[in-house]
């Protein structure tokens, strides 16, 4: 059958907005950024954002900018439809933040919106409600000057969009995210963030300083290095954190180019260079960074998001970037730097040339004493007591043939057990281990064995409330950024069935029970990444979010590959992994082990 080519039609409006939409709004975070960079386009001093279930329920963004006219309502929601450029030659002196005329138009396509407005000069303001791109109402109100917009039902329309969405807390997190970008960008302006009526933020206006340690958390300001540079092609301002404190995770890594966020690998792997030789491969280190570049030299009409810059000197900015952090890590003793001054003591005195080494004299003032001028001194009589404590030591026996009990006790409780042991494993490459079955051989992954064994290990141990916590003389007390504090107090419960025991307060974990496998210096490190891990993807349930903490901790209570083990360890993990439920998978469903029969391995030698 031959498809016939179609006549060519106009999409209708709101079908063109729903196609929009799905560039400019990916999910309920994309419409905080959008709504709130509108407001700071307003002229506001004071935005507040609130949000329920997480923005899927409710967005609604409060501000006291100068408002619009009724006449401008009708129109801020029809496409391609801005009061931010007026030509094409705008676009090379952008100096807001949108100006495609896209955002509020895609919005008002997938969800219902409420618009009230106010000019200060107007006697009352005027709401707008639309719902599906269609006008509901449009009527006059009574407000204060500024502007309210309430989003409700975020992809309403779009039963498919809606059901892509990520878990409650995976949405918080990310408006979160875009929230505390707005926030770092304008630090003159105080923003409020209230979720499920509850405050989550309250950002007073301030320097960008003080607006960094709000963000990041109270001890981050004891943690930043100024960077200061100016050029002709680029002015960077900003601070980074001290190297000590890189994370594994990339989440205090903040670009802002004429006050805009930014994501660019390219610059990104600048500040890697500079931190080169202080920091681990695995780790990142943390910056908020400010590049003022000429609009002129910029592209940032390469996506609808605007997270995406093309600069005209690329090259150079990279370079004027690695540079500056270099020499501010310098500056403030951070990096050690090369010193080039001479040492005049160090030089050769030529003057005792060719003369023989003399051994140096020491003279030693053996009556000397500092206290002797004090009324507390007492002088000591008798200076030879001492040596009656060496009366009866025979001269033959010195001190260093004298045998001390070493801290170490091998007992010999087990010897003739351990000599009955035959060698029933062999371990290769201090990764694998290999022992003997009655068809042939079997390889144990002693990482991946490790991890299931202790998978099921918390699990048993959870589900029959018997977990073991070993109390803790002096608490361990962990900082916590904004984030981790409010998300730790949801999965508390969780972590105490494991084994923790904490207190939480203000971006502080003061723990005070471990769990009996882990140490105190794991404790720390396991907590954050657990913490991390889960908040990048956490189940819904209460019985995933055990699972999902179970699997964390026993990635990272395992023993790692290159531990060497004794043939009695070698021949307890192989005991215990049989002992599973299920020992042929890790918890992320690795093998364990492999088998190689007898018959395969005679094969091989034919």
């Amino acid at each position: 059958m031959v498809n016939l080519p179609k006549d060519i039609k106009l999409l209708p409006e709101h079908v063109a907005n729903q196609i929009a939409a799905g560039e400019v709004v990916q999910r309920p975070a994309s419409v905080v950024k959008e709504l709130m960079e509108n407001s700071i386009d307003a002229g506001a001093t004071q935005i507040t954002l609130v949000l329920k279930g997480a923005g899927k329920t409710l967005i609604q963004v409060i501000d006291n900018g100068t408002g619009m006219t009724p006449e401008n309502v009708s129109l801020c929601f029809s496409r391609h439809a801005t009061s931010k450029i007026s030509s094409a030659e705008d676009l090379f002196a952008l100096h807001t933040k949108g100006f495609r005329g896209e955002a509020m138009a895609s919005i008002a396509a997938i969800a219902h919106v409420s618009l009230k407005t106010k000019t200060a000069q107007a006697e009352q303001g005027v709401e707008c409600v639309i719902e599906g791109s269609e006008v509901i109402s449009h009527s006059p109100c009574v407000m204060q000057q500024g502007t309210v917009v309430s989003v409700k039902n975020l992809f309403y329309n779009i039963p498919a969009r809606r059901n892509f969405l990520k878990g409650d807390h995976i949405e918080l997190k990310h408006c979160i995210e875009e929230f505390h970008r707005v926030a770092l960008a304008h630090c003159q302006i105080g923003f409020k963030m209230v979720h499920q009526d509850s405050d989550l933020f309250h950002f007073a206006p301030s320097n960008v300083r003080q607006r960094i340690a709000a963000v990041l958390g109270g001890k981050a300001n004891e943690r930043l290095v100024p960077v200061e540079e100016n050029t002709e092609i680029v002015a960077i301002s900003g601070f980074v954190l001290k190297p000590e404190f890189a994370k594994k995770s990339r989440g205090d890594q903040y670009f802002f180019v004429n006050d805009r966020f930014i994501k660019s690998p390219y610059l990104n792997h600048a500040v890697n260079a500079a931190f080169e030789g202080m920091v681990k491969a695995d780790l990142h280190p943390g910056y908020v960074l400010f590049l003022r570049v000429d609009p002129a030299a910029i592209d940032i009409n390469i996506h609808p998001t605007k997270t995406e810059v093309k600069f005209e000197e690329e090259q150079s900015i990279y370079a004027v970037l690695r540079a500056s952090i270099k020499h501010s890590l310098g500056q403030f003793n951070i990096m050690p730097l090369l010193d080039f001054e001479r040492d005049s003591s160090l030089d050769t005195n030529y003057a005792t040339q060719g003369q023989a080494p003399k051994i140096p004299q020491i003279e030693v003032d053996a009556d000397f004493n500092p206290f002797a001028g004090s009324s507390v001194y007492r002088p000591r009589e008798d200076k030879g007591s001492w040596s009656s404590l060496y009366v009866g030591l025979k001269e033959e026996e010195p001190w260093h043939s004298l045998e001390v009990e070493s801290q170490e006790v091998t007992g010999t409780l087990f010897e003739e057990e351990a000599q009955e042991l035959d060698p029933i494993s062999v371990q290769i490459q201090n990764k694998f281990i290999v022992t003997t079955i009655k068809r042939g051989l079997i390889v144990v992954h002693q990482n991946f064995a490790h991890q299931r064994i202790i998978y099921e290990r918390l699990l048993r141990s959870t589900t029959l409330q018997e977990t073991t916590s070993q109390q803790k003389l002096f608490s361990l007390e962990i900082e916590l950024n904004s984030v981790q504090s409010l998300f730790a107090a949801e999965i508390q419960d969780a972590l105490r069935s494991i084994g923790f025991d904490f207190e939480l307060t203000q971006n502080t974990m003061s723990v005070t029970a471990i769990p009996s496998a882990m140490t105190e210096a794991e404790a720390q490190e396991i907590i954050l990444e657990v913490l991390e891990e889960t908040l990048n993807d956490r189940p819904s349930d209460g019985f995933g979010l055990m699972d999902a903490l179970a699997r964390a901790l026993a990635a990272k209570m395992a023993i790692k590959s290159g531990r060497k083990l004794s043939v009695i360890e070698q021949r307890d993990l192989i005991n215990e992994l049989f002992a599973c439920k299920e020992r042929d998978r890790s918890p992320d469903q690795r093998r364990t082990f492999i088998t190689l029969d007898a018959q395969d391995l005679e094969q091989k030698f034919t």
